[in-house]
């Protein structure tokens, strides 16, 4: 007889899709592309002990504006992070620690922001998509806490657990 652990975790699904209003940013790699469509979450994959995520880079103390939980900027070498709105869940992780596994090493970091999974392609989000539904979007200081060479910086797959 087989043991059944109950029913297996809904997926994440896309709650919605987004694509650029106005003009949009020409020359601009990372933007939006003008009549594309890109996915919108209100979710993410269910936190365990090991995590599968995405891990990108971002500047917490440049002109995209202060963090959501503390409303201030961060130096590049702190180990910041911002989550996706899903692990984000409403500011319930605010400033709390996230361990992050990556390039056979981990560093504690804390979480500060929301990577919004819900909106983007507008001038309040520098006409950038939406976060994904698996991102941790780290400073640099997370980076080179776990060695990855900087050339190699931008997107990674990594793990994370709350610490």
């Amino acid at each position: 007889m087989a043991l059944h652990l109950g029913a297996e975790a809904k997926p994440c699904k896309p709650s919605g899709k987004v694509k650029v209003k106005g003009k949009g940013v020409p020359n601009c790699p990372d933007c939006c592309e003008k009549d594309k469509y890109y996915n919108t979450y209100t979710c993410s994959p269910k936190v365990s002990a090991q995590t599968k995520a995405v891990l990108t880079i971002t500047s917490f103390d440049d002109d995209k504006g202060p963090s959501t939980c503390e409303g201030k900027f961060y130096p590049d070498d702190t180990p910041v992070v911002a989550l996706s709105t899903g692990w984000f869940d409403k500011q319930k992780r605010c400033l709390k620690n996230v361990i992050i596994y990556g390039n056979g090493k981990n560093v504690t970091a804390k979480v500060v922001d929301e990577c919004d999974s819900t909106m983007g392609c507008d001038d309040e989000h520098f006409y950038l998509p939406p976060c994904g539904k698996n991102i941790l979007d780290a400073s640099r200081g997370v980076w080179k806490a776990l060695g990855v060479p900087k050339k190699d910086w931008g997107e990674m797959d990594i793990y994370w657990s709350d610490a």
